[in-house]
């Protein structure tokens, strides 16, 4: 249970929640990055979202229900793999946005992630393993949550998050000319989950290369990362 949001008036702004249960995470700072990391079995510590220095952001809220189609299949791509090469740098959002129109793209078994990727000009990519992928040029505000935008509400789950998809888009809408990072917490605040935990929830100023995020919910204890330009 997750929400991604883009934003393109005076500024270009990213919202994040990131609704997470039962696994371990951790906000790391780097020099080229601020990754939310999940601590996996198997692979370790992963950087599956967050903002890079380049002005791109990475989200990957699961697809409800899960379809099939995004099972692992010989010679696809898969969908955490392009998520981190775009966050560490290693491919641009062009780049994926070439594999996904000409390869196909899978999750893992039995769950399907989405790809809510945007880059320094606004642009944003979502990509939904075995179905397809939307790309919206410098759009003036894409949300994205638990469902997919190609079924939209034709298939209902609990967890699809379609009130807050609404929710998110009225108050987007709503905000007039002139969105920045208060508004985008003031949306994240209002999409913010407690029986799937809102773990972290962060926002990127991409204009100004900025990231901020809090945990828990704690909407008073911002921390702030300024990249270096």
């Amino acid at each position: 249970m997750c929400t991604s949001i883009v934003v393109n008036r005076r500024k270009t702004i990213v919202g994040w929640n990131l609704d997470l249960s039962d696994m371990e995470h951790r906000v790391r700072v780097a020099e080229n990055g601020v990754f939310i990391e999940i601590n996996d079995k198997a692979e370790g510590w992963m950087p599956l979202f967050g903002a890079n220095s380049r002005g791109d952001f990475v989200g990957m809220p699961t697809c409800w229900p899960h379809d099939p189609r995004s099972d692992p299949a010989e010679g696809s791509e898969n969908v955490i793999r392009l998520d981190i090469d775009l966050l560490t740098g290693k491919k641009t959002l062009s780049e994926i946005r070439e594999i996904a129109e000409t390869r196909p793209v899978s999750s893992v078994p039995g769950t399907t992630f989405m790809a809510s990727l945007s880059d320094a000009d606004g642009n944003v990519l979502h990509v939904v393993p075995g179905q397809g992928y939307k790309y919206y040029e410098k759009p003036d505000h894409a949300v994205l949550t638990n469902f997919s935008p190609f079924k939209m509400d034709s298939e209902t789950h609990p967890w699809m998050g379609w009130d807050r998809y609404n929710t998110a888009e009225t108050m987007i809408a709503g905000a007039g000319s002139v969105f920045d990072v208060p508004d985008c917490f003031n949306v994240l605040r209002a999409v913010s989950q407690e029986v799937c935990p809102t773990v972290v929830s962060m926002v990127y100023d991409v204009t100004e290369r900025t990231a901020f995020w809090c945990e828990d919910r704690r909407w008073d204890d911002v921390k702030v990362h300024v990249f270096k330009k």
